[in-house]
């Protein structure tokens, strides 16, 4: 059985949902987000587990501008071994830094002792994400530096990006979003 609690962000960012079969994280996406219905949890009982309690104060110190220097208990049960090592890799991601999709396909190639790795393959892996924030995958760029999309909403990713110290103005954003920066949205304001 899977069970979900819920969990109320600051302003600037969207409300998020937990998930877990009991004792790991196995999901953690913001509310109405793509990534809450691309993953399907099928969590129907709302339950107070440690692993959320756990979450909850990893969530409130990162929102408090820390990065804490451990992590909730996570599992990547549905994932190939392939989204693993590239989950693994975007927990090596410091916060307030950020890395591209072909940065992180150079350091997969390397790790296999192959010539080249897709960054293709390393992007639809960082898209598969099903644990948000904690699994930095905000913190992943397009090739030349640019924000791309985000299965927790653009809007989302600019503001953790912000929230981090990086400066999303000099940074290409997609053209649809270019909103986010200059309107006030009530929850997810970002400017």
């Amino acid at each position: 059985m899977t069970f979900k609690t819920h969990y109320a962000t600051p302003d600037g960012f969207s409300d998020m949902t937990m998930f877990s079969y009991g004792e790991s994280l196995i999901g953690l996406c913001f509310d109405d987000s793509p990534d809450c219905s691309k993953h399907d949890f099928e969590a129907k009982e709302e339950r107070d587990l440690a692993v959320f309690r756990k979450t909850k104060e990893w969530l409130d110190g990162y929102f408090a501008g820390e990065q804490p220097e451990w992590t909730p208990r996570l599992s990547f049960a549905r994932a190939t071994p392939f989204r693993r090592e590239v989950a693994q890799l975007m927990l090596s991601i410091p916060f307030g830094q950020s890395t591209t999709y072909g940065e992180l396909a150079s350091r997969m190639a390397k790790r296999h002792g192959i010539a080249k790795m897709s960054a293709r393959a390393v992007g639809s892996a960082v898209g598969w994400n099903p644990i948000c924030i904690i699994v930095p995958c905000h913190r992943v760029l397009g090739s030349t530096g640019n924000i791309t999309g985000y299965g927790g909403g653009i809007e989302n990713k600019i503001a953790l990006l912000r929230h981090e110290g990086l400066d999303v103005a000099s940074l290409p954003l997609p053209k649809n979003s270019r909103h986010w920066l200059n309107a006030g949205h009530s929850k997810r304001q970002v400017i």
